[in-house]
């Protein structure tokens, strides 16, 4: 009887990882850079926390939408491009530090966030579908 080396799942190889790792290096950056070109002064509305977040959940309903579809993506690049770069880049931690900053903005930022967020993913998810279709 022979044995065979053991594969990991595909989840686990070094090129998911490695994948999520430069994605997320690279989503933390260009949200930094966005929030260094377009800042928030203190108190004021969170513009830039909210687009960084809208934008990113368009992207991410419109890439797992292609994905579902049938689209074929390496998962070492899904892992890459969707935890890693988009997860990065939309990070809830700043829509609860706005709020916890501003207690005045915590009902309409986290509504609109809330709102924006879902609209966003949902037309991208259609936007998807009209692509592939």
């Amino acid at each position: 009887m022979t044995s065979r080396p053991h594969v990991p799942p595909d989840h686990l190889s070094w090129k998911v990882w490695a994948a999520v790792a430069v994605g997320g290096f690279t989503g933390t950056e260009v949200r930094y850079l966005l929030g260094v070109v377009f800042p928030e002064p203190p108190g004021a509305y969170p513009w830039t926390t909210l687009a960084i977040n809208v934008a990113g959940s368009l992207l991410l309903g419109w890439l797992t939408a292609s994905w579902a579809a049938g689209a074929r993506t390496p998962r070492w690049l899904q892992a890459g491009l969707g935890p890693g770069l988009i997860g990065s880049f939309t990070t809830f931690s700043a829509v609860a530090l706005a709020t916890l900053a501003e207690p005045a903005l915590l009902v309409p930022y986290l509504g609109l966030s809330l709102v924006l967020g879902l609209a966003a993913a949902a037309a991208g998810i259609a936007l998807a579908r009209r692509t592939a279709a």
